[in-house]
């Protein structure tokens, strides 16, 4: 078991920057892929970014490469991921995910097995 919290969410201007924090406790964080997800009102929730066990390997979705960045601490159970250049449709409740099942960095829900509470991004024009 693991736990996830999820941190450092607010309400931002387009064109901004946020850091999102995800802190993990439980099982060893090390053998976990580690993902964030978003959800905005209406819709379905939808990956954003993951990353190896190791932080070698990233995957972003199109709608926010170039713009986001993930990492992790393997020593401080944490990861991160740094939002610039917001724009209002990436307002959402932002999820950060853990996956022990498989190395692969997944796209889909279904794939992680612990979540976190969300936390809130909301960006205005």
């Amino acid at each position: 078991q693991v736990q996830l919290v999820e941190s450092g969410g607010g309400l931002v201007q387009a064109g901004d920057s946020l850091r999102l924090s995800c802190a993990a406790s439980g099982r060893t964080f090390s053998s976990y892929v580690m993902g964030w997800f978003r959800q905005a009102p209406g819709k379905e929730r939808e990956f954003v970014s993951a990353i190896s066990r190791s932080g070698a390997d990233t995957n972003y979705a199109d709608s926010v490469k170039g713009r986001f960045t993930i990492s992790r601490d393997n020593a401080k159970n944490t990861v991160y991921l740094q939002m610039n250049s917001l724009k209002p449709e990436d307002t959402a409740v932002y999820y950060c995910a853990a996956a022990y099942r498989s190395p692969y960095l997944r796209e889909i829900a279904t794939a992680y097995d612990y979540w976190g509470q969300g936390t809130q991004v909301t960006v205005s024009s």
